[in-house]
């Protein structure tokens, strides 16, 4: 198969044979690191800590395969100044690679072709009978006729397991869909280059969703040596995926940041995302907060968020790793200290936007925030959302949606807020305060948005995501009853598993609000009580 690179190991598909893990990748990269780093097995066989071991075990995972030189945070701190620590220690190791990476498949072979109908699959000069992976249960939606129809002309890059005379795949991902390194530059128009990234998000009604790959090239250094053409590349990746057309929660989007060396011909694939997603409940897609690869991250049949909206991408080339890794390591701690529940998922104040921003910020780099929606209806809202709804909990969000800075709360005012400060840094319009800041400037070469189609399936097309809470409520049914929402079951984490180092979790900003307004009406029910006694009295 001199087109394909197929390589096996084992895993829940039933291969037998564990692989060398350089062969999981395209070029001998996982994101930033070679491939030789880790080593495949699934995740109760793979020496993991036992906070990931508990979400892997049944996993198929590429596992870092030496013992680090520092362990993955310090034991007794929150999960920011964890990292605030780490960046001021010039000593600490800034290239260690994440405990795992989740890869789900033991096969990957690039160049494969599908028939018009997708029931075979041609993998260099052998033809398979293909199959899916199974199904999630809660997955509403699946591969139909227009899939089929949508990938049969491209060449594709598959994850996933030969069983005999069958290809079962995970993962299908369009090769064409890589960075061209000499693209022609267009610069964003002059003004607020947040705006001009929400505009360009904003296109067309469904945020690009049925519209195909773009790359547009926003800005390049132009000293020759600078040329982003050739060779492997270093990239930092932002990323938003839009909403879902069939899920009113999902308005607002999903956020991650992503790091890698992309290979000469600019594939995409091999891209480490950062994925932070709540890990007490079962999501319907079968999500698994990780680092994985960026084919896995949209293209994955269940958890692949192309398959459920469009997404659009700030990637920034560097001319030299520095910045890369700084980010990458950072979040390797993060994740670490989110596996064993040090850091909470929290959707109004520690969501996937928010856990991103909280990351950057805490390594130096001052990504503005936004002023929130509105202070004064946040704490409006915590009397009569308990009135309306009779639910504490839910009298919290709102007062928490309404009173967070929306950079870390939506994640396409994450995107726009990064993505802006990105552009200015290269055109020296932004004070690089931080050794980070500083490093972007000095080294990104070329900025590209890029934006990626929703695959067609049975599921009904997405949209963008939006920017605000109000935004968000013009967008959904008036009446929750009639709002499209995916039940979910809770996952609890094993309470044997918290470790004793553990420091409690910060006081809730809707702290204040809500004793203030307990107070006020304990006040007035005195009041009340003494005005009765009177009269009976």
């Amino acid at each position: 198969m001199a087109a394909a690179a197929v390589v096996l190991a084992a895993c829940v598909f039933g291969v037998d044979a564990y692989a060398d893990a350089s062969a999981v990748s395209g070029d001998g990269k996982l994101g930033l690191y070679p491939a030789t780093a880790f080593t495949v097995a699934r995740g109760a066989d793979a020496g993991l800590a036992p906070a990931p071991a508990f979400y892997f075990a049944d996993e198929l995972v590429a596992a870092r395969a030496a013992a680090p030189a520092a362990p993955d945070y310090v034991p007794g701190l929150r999960a920011f100044a964890d990292v605030r620590r780490w960046v001021a220690d010039e000593n600490a190791p800034r290239n260690e690679p994440p405990a795992l990476v989740w890869i789900a498949s033991p096969t990957r072979v690039t160049g494969a072709r599908l028939d018009a109908d997708a029931s075979h699959v041609r993998i260099g000069d052998r033809t398979y009978a293909l199959a899916l992976a199974p199904r999630n249960p809660l997955n509403r939606s699946w591969f139909d006729a227009s899939s089929a129809a949508w990938l049969a002309p491209h060449a594709l890059t598959l994850r996933g397991a030969i069983d005999g005379d069958r290809f079962v795949a995970r993962t299908l991902w369009p090769e064409e869909f890589r960075l061209v390194a000499d693209a022609r530059v267009e610069p964003l128009p002059s003004g607020d280059p947040a705006l001009a990234l929400r505009a360009l998000v904003r296109r067309d009604a469904d945020g690009g969703a049925r519209e195909p790959w773009l790359q547009r090239r926003l800005w390049q250094r132009t000293e020759p040596d600078a040329t982003p053409a050739g060779g492997p590349r270093t990239v930092l990746v932002v990323m938003v995926n839009g909403a879902q057309g069939d899920d009113d929660e999902a308005w607002g989007g999903h956020f991650a940041l992503g790091t890698g060396t992309l290979p000469a011909d600019g594939r995409l694939s091999d891209v480490l995302i950062n994925n932070f997603y709540s890990l007490d409940i079962v999501s319907e897609k079968g999500i698994l907060a990780a680092p994985v690869p960026l084919d896995r991250y949209l293209a994955d049949v269940n958890s692949g968020q192309a398959w459920y909206r469009p997404s659009h991408l700030v990637v920034a080339t560097l001319a030299d790793p520095r910045a890369a890794f700084a980010i990458q390591g950072a979040l390797n701690r993060v994740i670490a200290q989110f596996w064993r529940h040090q850091l909470t998922y929290a959707h109004a104040t520690m969501n996937c936007a928010g856990i991103s921003v909280d990351t950057l910020r805490a390594l130096g780099w001052a990504i503005p925030a936004r002023p929130p929606s509105s202070t004064v209806l946040g704490w409006l809202a915590v009397p009569y959302t308990l009135a309306r709804y009779g639910s504490l909990g839910k009298a919290r969000d709102a007062y928490e949606y309404l009173t967070e800075d929306p950079v870390r709360l939506m994640p396409q005012a994450a995107f726009e807020a990064i993505g802006a400060e990105l552009v200015r840094l290269t055109a020296g319009a932004a004070p690089a305060d931080g050794a980070l800041a500083q490093a972007l400037a000095h080294d990104v070469v070329a900025l590209d948005f890029v934006q990626v189609p929703q695959w067609p399936s049975s599921r009904a097309f997405g949209s963008y995501a939006v920017v605000t809470p109000f935004e968000y409520e013009k967008k959904v049914p008036p009446n929750p009853s009639d709002r499209q929402i995916v039940p979910v079951p809770p996952r609890p984490f094993p309470d044997a598993l918290r470790t004793p180092d553990l420091v409690p979790p910060p006081r809730r900003p809707s702290d204040l609000p809500v004793a203030v307004w307990g107070a006020a009406l304990a006040a007035l029910v005195a009041l009340l009580v003494r005005w009765l006694w009177r009269r009976a009295t």
